[in-house]
C-alpha cells in the first residue's frame, strides 16, 4: 500500500482505491473519495472511459468532455488492456496493494476478465470489493441495461412526475446514478471500518434500482400502507402525495417557492380570503383549487417583496433561482460550492465544490481530471513495484498504454 506523502490530505489520506468504473455512478463515488483524500487509481481501457466520448449538452472544452471533467478530478489514470493476459496480471498486482476495488461493469464482466471478487479476495484478503450495477447481480433484470432513465421508469419515479394529464416523465438529473454513488461511498467506508475490526475485507453490492427505491421511502411507505395510488396534481404541486399550498408560484417578476405553512396565516399575509380559521398546513382534497386561489395573491408583488414580508412572519419560502442566479447566490458562495481548477489543455474549469466540510482534515481539489494513461508509468512504479525492464516489456506488448505512447491497445466493454 502506498504511504501518505506530502501531497496527502483529507480524512481518507492513505486509503488506496482501484477504480475500474466508467460513466457516472462509479466515477462520482470515487471522486467523492478522492476529494476527501483517498488515492484513486483510475483504470481505463486504452480508448478511455466511455464518458470521455459523451457529454451532457454535447459540451467539449478544447476536446475534453465536460461530463468527464466534472466526475474525475483527484484521480490518476492508468490505461490497461484487460483483454490481454498481461494487462489482467497488472490489474491483479495493483489490486494486491489496494484497500478498495470499485467496478460498475454489467454483472459477470469482471469474473470473465479474471478480476472478480473470488479471484481478487484470494490475492488480497483485506480487500473491500464493490460492484455497482443497474438492477443487481441476480434476478430477471440482470442482463438489462442499467441506465438512469430506465431505472427511474422501473422504480416508479417517472410515474409520479408531471401534471395530472401529462405522460410520465423523468427527472432532469441522473438521480439514480448519483444516489447510487453516495451508497457506494458509505458502503465501502463501512466495510473498511468492519475490516479494521475483523482484519478481512468483503464484497459490497450496490445497484441503481435499490438506490432509487431507497430515497422514495416515504412515497412507497404511504402506498404500501393504504395511502392509495399516487394522483398527480393539475396545478403544478410537485408531489402526488402532497397538498396545497406546497409548490412554486409566479410573482410579479419571477417565482417563489412555498413549503408547508398554515393556510390561514399565509392567506392573510398574501391577501387571499376564505381561509380564516384553517390552520392546517396541507390540503389534499381540493388542493388544485386552493393553489389557484393562492396564485392570485402571489402575482401581485415581486419575489423580493414577498421574501421580505414572509421571512419576517416565519413563512417557509425561498426564491426560485435559475442557473445564473445559482452562480451568484451569496449562500452558495459562502458554502464554497462553485469552484474552479486549472485543467491542462483546457484552462480554467468551473464546477461544483466539495459538499462536506471537515474542521481538521478538509478535502480539496488536488488534481485535475487525468488524461488517458497520464499516470500509467508512475502507477506501475509506485503501486505495482515494476522494474524499468518489466515496464518496457509491458509497454512493448501494448498491455498498458502510457501517455505519449503510440500503442493504443483494445477496449473493455
Amino acid at each position: 500500500m502506498k504511504k501518505p506523502t506530502e501531497e496527502s490530505f483529507g480524512p481518507l489520506k492513505g486509503l488506496v482505491v482501484l477504480d475500474f468504473s466508467q460513466l457516472a455512478q462509479g466515477p462520482y463515488a470515487t471522486q467523492i473519495l478522492g476529494d476527501l483524500g483517498a488515492e484513486i487509481i483510475k483504470v481505463e481501457p486504452p480508448k478511455g472511459d466511455w464518458m470521455r466520448h459523451w457529454s451532457m449538452a454535447n459540451l467539449y472544452l478544447n476536446g475534453e468532455a465536460a461530463s468527464y471533467l466534472c466526475l474525475n478530478r483527484n484521480k490518476r489514470s492508468i490505461a490497461i488492456d484487460l483483454k490481454q493476459k498481461t494487462g489482467v496480471e497488472v490489474a491483479k498486482r495493483l489490486a494486491a496493494r489496494a484497500d478498495i476495488v470499485i467496478e460498475n461493469f454489467r454483472p459477470g464482466v469482471m469474473d470473465r476478465l479474471g478480476l472478480g471478487w473470488e479471484t481478487l479476495s484470494k490475492i488480497n484478503p483485506r480487500l473491500v470489493y464493490c460492484s455497482s450495477s443497474g438492477f443487481g447481480h441476480k434476478g430477471p433484470y440482470v442482463k438489462r441495461p442499467g441506465q438512469d432513465l430506465l431505472i427511474q421508469a422501473v422504480a416508479g419515479l417517472g410515474f409520479m412526475c408531471g401534471q395530472a394529464e401529462d405522460p410520465p416523465m423523468g427527472l432532469p438529473i441522473g438521480v439514480a446514478d448519483f444516489v447510487a454513488s453516495q451508497h457506494i461511498v458509505y458502503a465501502v467506508l463501512a466495510a473498511i471500518y468492519s475490516r479494521e475490526k475483523t482484519g478481512v475485507g468483503q464484497r459490497v453490492d450496490v445497484n441503481l434500482l435499490n438506490s432509487l427505491l431507497a430515497i422514495m421511502i416515504q412515497e412507497l411507505t404511504v402506498y404500501l400502507n393504504g395511502g392509495g395510488m399516487p394522483q398527480r396534481s393539475a396545478s403544478h404541486i410537485p408531489s402526488p402525495y402532497l397538498g396545497a399550498p406546497y409548490g412554486f408560484y409566479k410573482t410579479a417578476d419571477g417565482y417563489i417557492a412555498i413549503s408547508m405553512n398554515p393556510l390561514d396565516k399565509l392567506a392573510r399575509l398574501i391577501g387571499v380570503e376564505g381561509y380564516e380559521g384553517r390552520s392546517e398546513s396541507q390540503v389534499i382534497e381540493g388542493r388544485d383549487e386552493v393553489r389557484r386561489d393562492f396564485a392570485k395573491g402571489f402575482i401581485k408583488r415581486t419575489t423580493k417583496e414577498w421574501l421580505d414580508l414572509l421571512f419576517e412572519e416565519d413563512i417557509w419560502c425561498a426564491q426560485v433561482n435559475d442557473f445564473a442566479e445559482v452562480e451568484k447566490d451569496p449562500q452558495i458562495a459562502e458554502n464554497e460550492m462553485i469552484v474552479s481548477w486549472d485543467q491542462p489543455n483546457v484552462g480554467t474549469v468551473r464546477s461544483v465544490g466539495i459538499p462536506v466540510k471537515f474542521q481538521d482534515t478538509p478535502g480539496k481539489i488536488n488534481r485535475p481530471a487525468p488524461s488517458i494513461g497520464e499516470h500509467s508509468l508512475e502507477i506501475l512504479r509506485e503501486f505495482g513495484g515494476y522494474t524499468e525492464e518489466e515496464i518496457k516489456a509491458i509497454q512493448d506488448q501494448g498491455a498498458v498504454w502510457m501517455a505519449g505512447s503510440q500503442k493504443t491497445g483494445g477496449s473493455t466493454e
